[in-house]
């Protein structure tokens, strides 16, 4: 018979491994990209979402706890600064002069 606890066992490590995928994806595809822009989205929605899913699946196996607590202070900081930071790093890139790739440039030029 399953009780409770091994219900939440089960999803907590569901939603590790899920955010694992997550950031584990987001990595190769910061590598496999060609150009900054894309580099940048692949980073910074690939790791916001795998952490989002990492930290409530570690509040999970804390059960109701101060550690619980400490990690949603931690997963709110994440979320405040993540995007923020892929802002800036944005903001920076653009001000100094990088700009899309050609091919999408085009791509635009013909469309707009």
């Amino acid at each position: 018979m399953i009780n409770f606890s091994s219900i939440i066992d089960l999803l907590s490590w569901v939603l590790i491994l899920g955010g694992s995928f997550f950031v584990l994806l987001g990595t190769i595809g910061f590598y496999r990209f060609p150009d900054f822009w894309s580099r940048l989205h692949a980073a910074s929605i690939l790791d916001s979402g795998g952490v989002i899913l990492l930290i409530c699946g570690m509040c999970l196996q804390a059960g109701f706890s101060l550690v619980s607590v400490k990690l949603i202070f931690i997963l709110f900081f994440l979320l405040v600064t993540g995007p923020a930071a892929t802002h800036a790093i944005a903001n920076a890139a653009l001000v100094s002069g990088l700009k899309a790739n050609k091919k999408e440039q085009e791509t635009k030029r013909r469309s707009g």
